[in-house]
């Protein structure tokens, strides 16, 4: 008896480095020390020792159970691109630059092209955030994951001058809410979104006039990534006063988060147009509308408070980035909390 015929495979794990290896090797930057294969990834820090006070910011988080749609359509490459952005848009939100990411895939079984596949995706959404991908672990777990499955989390870390940090104290009564538009469902919401819709090869093949395409690979959309639309910002010259990410719990959770005590933020939603995936979420499952405020990000994925004399220019910004923004509020004297009208 040996390791393999408990079903582990070691040789398969070798292969699934060696072809990963291309893939990670698209996202070093000057300070990664060393590559792919050791025991630990190494980053220099010498060039940040130019900040008054360097400081770290980190994020983890994993895919959820969107995953569960990436088994049943075969389809392996995007799902690393929403780990990334799930932990890189919360350090770009407290203001900080993603320096590096490290995932961990759990799997029953290893294939090494769906690992591949799987990395790929990562390194792609590392490219996104201009964040290194120097180390990961692949854990093959024969019995305690079903063979053609797996899960996937990751970790990031970023680096901000102290004095950069984005953390709302500074929110004042008439500031304005930008919105950046997201992609789609985004990583969230999907135990919802499973039992909306059937769960079957033909219910995701299914084409929707209105959602332009299948509904598989409308909801297999990844996360967008915001890092450097945020940076463009900055680079802008504009003070992004607090900062949002419109994960799990939707505007509701997500918004008071960025809000210091005496501020409520009043979003109009009327602003900007839902996308039609949420019109029919809500829809085929009966959904009333405040649990679907409550749950998605229902088109909005980042939320920026500026001063309203930098309104423009930070729309300019976003907008020379490649993302799509809104004015979409306003920040009022109040108990603190988010209104939406």
């Amino acid at each position: 008896m040996d390791y393999k015929s408990s079903g582990v495979d070691i040789e398969a794990g070798y292969r699934s480095v060696e072809l990963m290896k291309q893939y990670v090797k698209k996202t070093v930057r000057p300070e990664v020390l060393g590559g792919i294969g050791g025991f630990s990834g190494a980053f220099s820090m010498e060039r940040f020792q130019g900040m008054e006070k360097p400081t770290l910011v980190s994020g983890t988080d994993g895919v959820g159970t969107k995953l569960k749609l990436a088994f049943l359509m075969d389809r392996h490459d995007t799902v690393g691109i929403d780990c990334v952005a799930m932990c890189v848009n919360d350090i770009a939100c407290a203001g900080g630059e993603p320096l590096f990411f490290l995932d961990y895939i759990a799997c029953g079984k290893n294939y090494p092209e769906k690992i591949a596949a799987i990395v790929k995706g990562v390194a792609d959404g590392c490219v996104q955030a201009g964040a290194a991908l120097i180390g990961g672990e692949t854990a093959e777990m024969p019995g305690f994951y079903p063979e053609e499955e797996y899960d996937l989390a990751g970790f990031a870390v970023g680096i901000v001058d102290q004095k950069d940090l984005i953390t709302g104290e500074n929110l004042r009564e008439g500031d304005v809410l930008i919105g950046l538009a997201s992609s789609g469902v985004h990583s969230n919401g999907f135990s919802l979104v499973r039992k909306v819709f059937e769960m079957t090869r033909e219910s995701l093949d299914t084409y929707y006039e209105e959602l332009g395409g299948t509904l598989g690979e409308t909801l297999l959309s990844p996360t967008k990534i915001y890092v450097r639309a945020l940076k463009a910002v900055k680079d802008a010259g504009v003070t992004i006063k607090a900062c949002s990410h419109i994960t799990g719990g939707g505007f509701y959770e997500n918004v008071p988060r960025m809000l210091r005590e005496g501020t409520r933020a009043v979003i109009r939603k009327d602003s900007y147009e839902v996308p039609a995936i949420f019109r029919l979420l809500a829809q085929k499952g009966g959904i009333e509308e405040k649990i679907m405020y409550n749950t998605y990000n229902m088109g909005i994925g980042m939320v920026a408070a500026v001063d309203p004399a930098d309104a423009d220019k930070t729309m300019e910004a976003v907008r020379a980035a490649g993302e799509t923004p809104y004015v979409i509020g306003r920040i009022e004297a109040g108990e603190k909390g988010v209104v939406l009208c």
